[in-house]
């Protein structure tokens, strides 16, 4: 890839990861609009590297009291500070995992055109915005088991090119009554498993293929992708305190009516 390329296109990736606009729209979108080539496994592991380290490092405090919590719950066999949290983020993770292994390559080879990215990018977006109608008063520690695999199962959508992991998990998030915030937040702590495994497979995947990988595109995709991630998280977070989701719908349909027209 030309350092052009790596550069606007790890910036998108970073800037739409974890907000609710489906980054797989934007990724299909630039490259066919201005004529580059595909980006290539070597690309997906630096922006994976890249977001990863910018969730672990916005949620740092957050996540080292959940890994130290339930540490401690399992030892004294009872719930203790965050570890229920942690737990949650375990068990919310496991149906998209689960569906990952099994068939997720399939979804994405099958399902990766652009009118299916835009018929799902347009249609998350009314979920979307029926759902931050609820109006939510509770924070991520109150959620259930089973609000938490409704979050869950939720995620399972993501492997469809379109939904927007994010998006799709903020809103059952909203569905079963969080803020809008918690919602984000619970979002983005369970990215933090799902992007590692991403991220590994796509780099096992690279290393199988024994591909000549040119590390110093690596880090720059993986550090434009790491600062405009921890950027986007942190004035997202801001931003739905004063904006709410409203902005972030009107963009999903604008973007998916952009897909109709110039893939129709």
């Amino acid at each position: 890839m030309d350092w052009l390329h790596t550069v606007v296109l790890a910036l998108i990736q970073g800037l739409t990861e974890f907000l609710p606009v489906s980054s797989s729209a934007h990724l299909i979108l630039v490259p066919r609009v201005l004529g580059w080539p595909d980006q290539g496994q070597a690309f997906d592991v630096a922006v994976h590297v890249g977001t990863l380290a910018a969730v672990v490092g916005y949620f740092r405090v957050q996540l080292m009291t959940m890994a130290r919590d339930w540490t401690q719950s399992l030892i004294a066999r009872r719930t203790i500070g965050e570890s229920m949290l942690a737990w949650g983020v375990i068990v919310g993770t496991l149906p998209a995992g689960v569906a990952g292994v099994l068939g997720g390559a399939l979804l994405e080879q099958h399902l990766r055109s652009p009118l299916v990215i835009a018929a799902a990018t347009i249609g998350f977006g009314l979920l979307l915005w029926w759902a931050d109608k609820k109006d939510g008063q509770r924070d991520e520690s109150s959620l259930s088991w089973r609000e938490v695999l409704v979050i869950g199962f939720a995620q399972v959508l993501s492997l469809i090119p379109g939904p927007s992991r994010s998006g799709i998990t903020i809103t059952a998030g909203l569905m079963v009554g969080l803020r809008a915030r918690a919602a984000a937040r619970f979002s983005f702590l369970l990215s933090v498993p799902i992007i590692a495994a991403a991220g590994s497979l796509h780099a096992v995947a690279l290393i199988k293929a024994g591909a000549r990988t040119d590390w110093s595109d690596v880090a720059l995709g993986a550090t434009v992708a790491a600062v405009s991630a921890f950027t986007c998280i942190h004035v997202f977070l801001f931003l739905l305190e004063r904006v709410g989701m409203l902005p972030f719908i009107i963009y999903r349909l604008l973007l998916g009516a952009a897909l109709v027209v110039l893939f129709i």
